[in-house]
């Protein structure tokens, strides 16, 4: 990165005061379309603290081997699911992207090799939440990738390196499902508030303790945890993006939950904010 780099960075993102951060549980697709109790807390989430002046987005929906960041000035809404209503695919989300946030971030991960991606866009772990915090698509959004080659305490550790964004205005929003288990879904009550197997309740409450206790040690050892974790993370992808927003918490920041239930029988809207 050179001066020149630099001061068009610090152009764009001048110093502001810490921005939080945001671990989002996105839920079913069809969120980004319907109104319900879950889009009306991120919208809450999103009232409740300043306009970012870009946002950066590590969603469960882009796994991959090796770290990657979007790098291109104007994203494509991708439509990365299937057999949902043709409403859902019509959505688009022109956010532009941000070159420049891209480059700064793959310098802050240094000496990890980041690829700056230009085929990639916004998946819809991204623009599906991100949609209802900023419908005017007007606040520059980029992602970085999750390398499945790593444990989770190297993310936990990652995520450190990008504490300064934080003070640029730059909000981090980690998106996934801390409890996702879609082999176990209860379909007769999918769209029922509340409906959890006695695992997927027991995984809430163990890890919503933790979360509040700050014992983040046991959240990232989570396959040492007992059969109820086991359950409720069959595979890392959505439970990743907890792993990085815990990541950015930094001594003086406050952690709070909200959207907090179950649904379907084994899925989690549960949210974080940190700061």
């Amino acid at each position: 990165m050179n001066l020149n780099d630099l001061q068009n960075i610090s152009d764009l993102f001048s110093n502001t005061e810490k921005m939080p951060v945001l671990f989002l549980g996105h839920g079913s697709p069809m969120n980004a379309i319907e109104e319900n109790q879950f889009v009306q807390g991120f919208r809450k989430a999103a009232a409740e603290i300043p306009k970012p002046n870009a946002i950066l987005c590590i969603s469960a929906h882009w796994f991959t081997q090796g770290t990657k960041v979007t790098a291109m000035s104007m994203p494509r809404t991708i439509h990365d699911f299937g057999g949902f209503p043709q409403a859902l695919f019509d959505v688009q989300y022109p956010a532009p992207g941000s070159p420049e946030l891209a480059h700064e971030t793959a310098g802050l991960l240094m000496p990890v090799s980041v690829e700056e991606d230009h085929s990639w866009g916004l998946d819809h772990g991204a623009w599906s939440v991100i949609k209802h915090m900023y419908p005017n698509a007007d606040i520059p959004v980029i992602q970085m990738s999750i390398d499945y080659t790593k444990p989770a305490q190297y993310h936990f550790e990652l995520a450190k390196k990008l504490n300064t964004l934080r003070e640029k205005g730059i909000l981090i929003i980690g998106s996934g499902n801390i409890i996702h288990n879609l082999r176990l879904i209860d379909w007769r009550n999918i769209n029922t508030v509340g409906a959890g197997w006695d695992w997927a309740v027991e995984a809430r409450e163990k890890t919503n303790n933790w979360l509040l206790d700050g014992n983040f040690n046991n959240i990232i050892q989570y396959q040492d945890q007992g059969i109820a974790l086991q359950y409720a993370v069959p595979s890392p992808d959505h439970y990743l993006p907890l792993i990085y927003t815990l990541g950015l918490k930094d001594q003086t920041d406050d952690l709070s939950l909200f959207n907090d239930e179950l649904i379907g029988g084994s899925l989690s809207m549960t949210s974080v904010r940190i700061g």
